[in-house]
């Protein structure tokens, strides 16, 4: 069994800049009430800015154990 190399698997790179990824953070809080982490809004990121997403089933893993309360990038 070999493994495919990324390159021969990935069809687009998505980069998101950390205002994006703050904007993403925020977002969700105030849709869902749920805090999430850098990490976590870094994909959902890339995903809000896809010309690709409507109508398709995205999933994207989220976190939230790593947020410090007093350092919000938004308050």
């Amino acid at each position: 069994l070999t493994w495919p190399f990324v390159r021969d698997i990935v069809q687009e790179v998505i980069t998101v800049s950390e205002t994006e990824i703050v904007e993403a953070m925020k977002l969700f809080w105030t849709r869902t009430k749920f805090l999430i982490e850098p990490s976590s809004a870094t994909a959902v990121a890339a995903a809000l800015k896809t010309e690709w997403l409507p109508g398709r089933e995205v999933g994207v893993i989220i976190s939230g154990g790593n947020v410090d309360l007093d350092k919000l990038p938004w308050a």
